[in-house]
């Protein structure tokens, strides 16, 4: 007599380490460091006095809310993982049952402990980092079909609330006006690198209807406002520099941009084929500025 089998109602196993690590991304959390990096020179404050403080900052900005973010995104894009990208960690099975949401979620609360015992704008900002984490991913809203909400999120997360944070964490305060604005302006600008982001995936998000703006208002036009976007907020960035008395930082932003612009003829020829190249490039030299005009807000070196 053949014998029958039931299925297993066994829980699915533990993740592996490095399965978890595999999902959280590691690679993805440098920019959100960088600008992490960059609130704290901005703040002018000697990194011995808050050491534990800025320890805490780099947990948060890059595995608890970054990797959180990473966990998110490939829960709530399980399926179409399976189709594309089968052997990330969920699609695979290494990561099997719910383990990609219960890490996820997981991520969420010991970001939000840990930005509860630094401070109360730290607190603030993580959770307003955490709710477009799971806006951009996750069902009603996911932000990240959209060619506009979408890059939105990313950029403001990725560099104006990171950058807030490492300020924050520095001062144990509200960042000045002057901080602010010039986040806000770099967090604008950003806008179009995400833009440009979209381009190595204009036929899939074609295909799936996902509306970036690649997609909808065609590679050449996408490439242009992504290029307008990225410029406009510099020269504001240098405007305010040069009132606030930063000269050489002023001069130091201009000469990036004006590498930025010549690299921006080059992408102007075939978007599609040379973003990744400007991507190694030109947003070095936006990031470069971003540095720049920190360590001018800082006082470092007499900037």
């Amino acid at each position: 007599m053949a014998r029958v089998t039931t299925p297993s109602l066994a829980a699915p196993q533990l993740p592996r380490l490095r399965d978890v690590l595999e999902l959280l991304k590691p690679i993805t959390w440098f920019p959100p460091i960088w600008a992490f990096g960059c609130g704290v020179a901005s703040a002018g404050v000697p990194v011995a006095s808050r050491l534990p403080f800025l320890i805490a900052g780099i947990l948060l900005v890059g595995p608890l809310v970054c990797g959180t973010s990473q966990a998110v995104n490939d829960w709530f894009d399980r399926h179409v993982d399976a189709i594309n990208e089968p052997g990330r960690p969920i699609p695979s099975g290494r990561i099997a049952g719910q383990w990609g949401l219960w890490i996820a979620i997981i991520g969420t609360v010991l970001a939000l402990v840990v930005a509860a015992a630094t401070d109360r704008w730290v607190f603030a900002a993580t959770c307003l980092a955490l709710v477009f984490a799971w806006a951009y991913s996750a069902p009603p809203f996911r932000l990240k079909q959209s060619g506009v909400w979408g890059p939105i999120a990313v950029a403001l997360t990725y560099e104006g609330l990171t950058w807030f944070t490492g300020a924050a964490v520095m001062a144990g305060a509200f960042p000045s006006p002057q901080i602010l604005a010039i986040l806000l302006l770099y967090s604008a600008g950003a806008f179009g690198i995400m833009t440009l982001n979209d381009f190595k995936a204009v036929e899939g998000d074609r295909a799936m209807g996902i509306r970036s703006l690649p997609a909808t208002l065609g590679v050449d036009r996408a490439a242009r406002l992504a290029c307008s976007v990225m410029i406009l907020p510099q020269i504001g960035v240098i405007v305010l520099l040069g009132l606030w008395q930063h000269a050489l930082v002023a001069a130091s932003v201009t000469a990036l941009l004006v590498g930025q612009l010549a690299l921006m003829t080059r992408l102007m020829r075939d978007p599609l084929r040379f973003t990744p190249w400007y991507n190694a490039t030109g947003t070095s030299l936006y990031v470069l500025g971003m540095l720049a005009s920190a360590l001018g807000l800082g006082g470092v070196l007499g900037l």
